[in-house]
């Protein structure tokens, strides 16, 4: 892999907590109007812009990304985002509910990315990556970082611990979900074993979260590049904001899923295609199986190995899709749909069983988690998952690293 150190924009010194937000994609734009509340110097304000905008304000409106660029450039000049004196990379610890996890944050290469270098298991939603492409070259930045995955490397990892152990942080918080975030800031000169194992020794890695920041950086590069005629390949557009982690710290949530509407015998087809047990679990023991809300009552769905050398149709969201949604309520494409919606695993079942009594859906699926063998699997097949497959925690917070592109 390419990788390199670069001279991030960063929070000032006490100024992290306060900036610091959670990503553009995982709240709403009344979440994120009200997450901000009056705090004006949240990152909220540059990555979700139309929260400084009247409700019903077109999101993609050319004020919007006009305000994000204003955003950004007022923070940097009343000193509250401040340029490294040098290029540095940053190890990057998070904590949630006693589970530890420790990313490396750099600047990856887009070429890496269009090769397949940096793999990926999804696909774009087009909307979502104009958007993003958009801000990120009105603003020439990256503003959130990229989640990636690889597998574990014995020397990054001895390295990391040795910093961490015998350095101090330059941030250190605990956010208002409960999650720590702490970050080590590396001088380049002394990362050279961590930028040398990924260049000789890692050789491919995995997005994780961030499929539509990772498409969009790789476009803003590759339309400078396009528009360049001294182009040399050492342009800061030609690289992109990652963190990335090893495989075997990662943990993964379900993605559960609820329906609107369900045939008045649907229990009883499910019955007729898996082994049903009405028990009141809520959550599957692992893959092959799933429970499902229905009526006020919680059943067990499961199901034998499932023959095939695909890994997408080994996965619990596909047989889901190929022998209920599909068949029995004709969702042929979940992703566009409006018969059926997603609910992120840090939610809980409580919010499934939530939207199912309010009347508004008629039935929930709680998935198990998909592993991340699975997710890397998939990636060296050059398949795509089914969408809403995987829900990483703890997230990224933005604003912690800003990597320029000018």
């Amino acid at each position: 892999m390419r990788v390199k150190a670069f001279p991030a924009l960063v929070p000032a010194p006490g100024k992290a907590e306060t900036i610091a937000s959670v990503p553009y994609d995982v709240v709403n734009t009344e979440e994120a109007r009200a997450l901000a509340g009056d705090n004006a110097d949240s990152f909220l304000h540059v990555v979700r812009a139309e929260i400084d905008f009247p409700e019903g304000t077109d999101p993609y409106g050319d004020e919007i990304y006009a305000k994000s660029k204003a955003n950004l450039d007022r923070l940097q000049s009343e000193g509250l985002l401040v340029r490294e004196p040098e290029p540095c990379i940053y190890f990057y610890r998070q904590i949630m509910d006693g589970h530890a996890q420790t990313g490396i944050t750099l600047a990856t290469h887009i070429e890496d990315y269009e090769n397949d270098i940096i793999r990926k298991h999804e696909k774009t939603r087009p909307v979502k990556e104009n958007d993003r492409t958009r801000l990120t070259d009105v603003l020439s930045a990256n503003t959130g970082p990229v989640f990636l995955t690889y597998k574990d490397d014995a020397t990054i990892d001895t390295f990391v611990a040795d910093w961490c152990e015998n350095h101090e942080p330059t941030v250190d918080f605990t956010d208002d979900k409960n999650v720590q975030h702490t970050v080590w800031r590396v001088p380049g000169d002394e990362a050279a074993p961590v930028l040398g194992a990924f260049e000789n020794d890692v050789d491919l890695s995995y997005v994780a979260d961030g499929h539509h920041r990772s498409a969009s950086a790789a476009r803003v590069g590759k339309e400078r590049r396009e528009a360049n005629p001294n182009h040399t390949g050492d342009e800061n557009y030609n690289w992109f904001l990652s963190v990335l982690f090893p495989a075997s710290q990662l943990k993964v949530l379900a993605y559960n899923r609820v329906v609107k509407s369900v045939p008045s015998d649907f229990l009883e087809q499910i019955k007729g295609i898996f082994e049903v047990e009405s028990n009141g679990r809520k959550t599957p023991d692992g893959p092959g199986a799933l429970c499902l809300y229905v009526d006020g009552a919680w059943h067990s769905v499961k199901w034998g190995e499932v023959d095939s050398e695909s890994p997408i149709d080994r996965l619990d969201a596909s047989v889901l899709q190929d022998r209920v949604l599909t068949p029995i309520l004709g969702i042929s494409d979940p992703r566009t749909d409006t018969n059926i919606d997603f609910v992120g695993g840090i939610r809980g079942t409580n919010e499934l069983e939530k939207r199912i009594d309010s009347g508004e859906w008629a039935a929930a699926f709680s998935m198990a988690p998909v592993t991340v063998q699975q997710l890397i699997d998939i990636a060296d097949a050059g398949e795509i998952m089914p969408p809403k497959s995987t829900w990483f925690e703890p997230k990224l917070r933005s604003g912690l690293f800003v990597y320029t592109l000018d």
